[in-house]
């Protein structure tokens, strides 16, 4: 009999945008979710925004193996004097058809990752502050998060990319 696998998502593990490309959010990868992602979601790229400055071997193994782009934007939090430039970043990233399926990931899935989902459901889904803040209560646990909030109402970018690369489910 063939040795069944189970498949374990990360923490705070759910799609963003699941239509003619795949985006998902979630918290740090660990090894356990690792047949997950190979055989569930065949990413392209991994975009990290966080604060860790070193991935583990086992994840580096994993990255290189699956052949994975790994982006490592360090965000501290909203209060970063960098933000803007880094949230620039990841939307440069999320905006290139190239790079899908794309899996954005923070050290638990809920502060930082919530910070850059908000962002993309404002700038490139045109959804309204009352949805973005109720997903972001949704995956922080009901934690309050005034300047994260504060900080997606505020955004706003200049950010040109070639129209020609966006994915379609953006209005950019």
């Amino acid at each position: 009999m063939p040795e069944s696998t189970n498949y374990i998502p990360p923490l705070s593990f759910s799609p963003v945008v699941s239509t003619d490309v795949s985006l998902y959010r979630s918290g740090y990868p660990m090894p356990l979710n690792f047949p997950f992602i190979r055989d569930q979601l065949h990413l392209r790229t991994i975009i990290y925004v966080g604060d860790k400055q070193e991935l583990s071997q086992e994840y580096q193994d994993f990255l290189a193996t699956e052949n994975i782009k790994f982006h490592n934007i360090f965000m501290d939090s909203c209060r970063d004097p960098a933000v803007d430039e880094r949230m620039n970043e990841v939307l440069k990233l999320v905006l290139d058809i190239d790079n899908y399926p794309i899996l954005i990931h923070s050290n638990k899935g809920k502060h930082r990752v919530g910070v850059v989902v908000g962002i993309i459901r404002k700038v490139l889904q045109g959804w309204s502050l009352t949805g973005i803040y109720q997903e972001y209560g949704i995956f922080s646990g009901g934690l309050k998060g005034e300047a994260d909030m504060e900080y997606v109402t505020m955004f706003e970018t200049c950010l040109k990319v070639p129209k020609e690369k966006v994915p379609r489910f953006a209005i950019f």
